[in-house]
């Protein structure tokens, strides 16, 4: 006889809700946006250089709201920084902490050294406490020629190429710890940290360039054709690279078919049957990859381009989240007898409910307009770096 719909006494609720939702999703636009200023700063492609800084900026102010729904999750947020204070090296979430810390230092790093001559020229026209800002920020240090510009152009280079691999640590460790708990079935796959860390790309690539678009229509970035072209050709890219992962994700479990395979195919075609298929897959996915190959495919205009991009842009930040969703809250509707299932419908006003997850989701935008009041969000006149190539794409004419 097989028992259905059994689930022990203690084990009827969730306890990653929409809080460890809400920090991957943040954590993963973090690393896309990096991502874009690592292509031009390190590999130089000079296509992206309308929102290579811009992009830093985008990635800094995401990166500083990343860890607030983890700690409005904690029963005693005071305590987090004890992670540092009081090191671990085989605690998870002790790793967190260092590896956050190390890449919050470099790309704050980054930044300044990128700025910096922006900052010294706003500092000579600003006065009050803007002045006063802008002299604490340049440690009380303006000098200002070509042998401090290229260390600047330097010092940009090598801190960038430092962070790569720090930001892709950071942004698929989320994937490896879920992927290394062996009691459920759902997360336990090797190719967990390279589907959060890919989806997280794409999550990136697609706000900056709904952002990017946004900006260069008011003018306040310029406005490249072939900029634009790039943004959508990486982000199809990534898109068709995530589209492989997944497929094998589920190509391994239904091969596999281990004794967790009853309880993970219930739980696709059951509780998950709309919000993975449908929206997930279907709608995010789907449609996104479809209006991205259109683009290619078809002779259009630079407007309806554009537009198309800024379509699919949005369909994919909405992927992102659902697959945030479906793996964080889908992992664990199934009760851990293997045969019951939760249920979870997450309420607007409670600590960890929609509101709060809106909230925390639209704060980096409020960061980055807070950030922008200081450092210009349009990219410099100077010619790149030396370190930069000249074998990638030139910047074309303006839209």
């Amino acid at each position: 006889m097989i028992y259905t719909e059994f689930s022990f006494p203690n084990d009827s609720h969730i306890i990653w809700s929409l809080m460890i939702v809400t920090y991957p999703y943040i954590s993963g636009i973090m690393a896309g946006a990096f991502g874009i200023s690592a292509l031009y700063f390190v590999f130089g492609i000079e296509s992206l250089k309308p929102v290579s800084r811009f992009s830093l900026l985008v990635s800094f102010s995401f990166l500083l709201c990343a860890t607030l729904p983890l700690l409005n999750h904690l029963g005693h947020p005071e305590r987090a920084l004890n992670v540092v204070i009081v090191p671990n090296h085989r605690s998870a979430i002790g790793g967190f902490g260092y590896i956050y810390s190390l890449f919050l230092v470099i790309l704050a790093m980054i930044i300044w050294f990128a700025y910096r001559e922006d900052m010294i020229r706003a500092a000579e026209a600003a006065s009050g406490l803007k002045k006063r800002i802008l002299t604490i920020l340049l440690l009380w240090n303006q000098n200002l020629n070509d042998d401090t510009r290229q260390v600047d152009r330097q010092m940009v280079f090598i801190l960038t190429a430092i962070g790569i691999p720090s930001m892709a640590v950071l942004s698929g460790y989320v994937g490896f710890l879920f992927g290394s708990l062996k009691s459920n079935p759902w997360w336990s796959t090797p190719l967990m940290p390279f589907v959060f860390f890919v989806s997280g790309i794409i999550s990136g690539l697609a706000l900056v360039l709904l952002l990017y678009l946004y900006l260069g229509w008011y003018g306040y970035l310029e406005k490249s054709y072939i900029c634009l072209r790039m943004l959508c050709s990486l982000l199809w890219f990534s898109t068709a690279m995530y589209i492989v992962l997944e497929g094998v994700e589920l190509l391994y479990f239904y091969y596999e078919s281990s004794d967790a395979w009853f309880v993970i195919s219930t739980l696709l075609f059951t509780k998950l049957k709309y919000s993975f298929f449908v929206l997930q897959l279907g709608i995010g996915l789907g449609v996104a990859f479809v209006l991205l190959s259109a683009m290619f495919t078809l002779k259009l205009e630079e407007t309806s381009f554009a537009k198309m991009g800024a379509v699919a842009a949005v369909y994919l930040l909405f992927e992102v989240w659902m697959m945030r969703w479906n793996i964080v809250v889908g992992g664990q509707l199934f009760s851990k007898s293997y045969v019951g299932f939760r249920e979870f419908h997450p309420q607007w006003l409670e600590k960890e409910g929609i509101l709060m997850a809106i909230i925390f989701t639209l704060l980096p935008f409020l960061v980055l307009f807070a950030v922008t009041r200081f450092l210009s969000v349009r990219p410099t006149t100077e010619e790149a770096p030396e370190q930069i190539t000249s074998s990638g794409s030139q910047a074309g004419e303006n839209i």
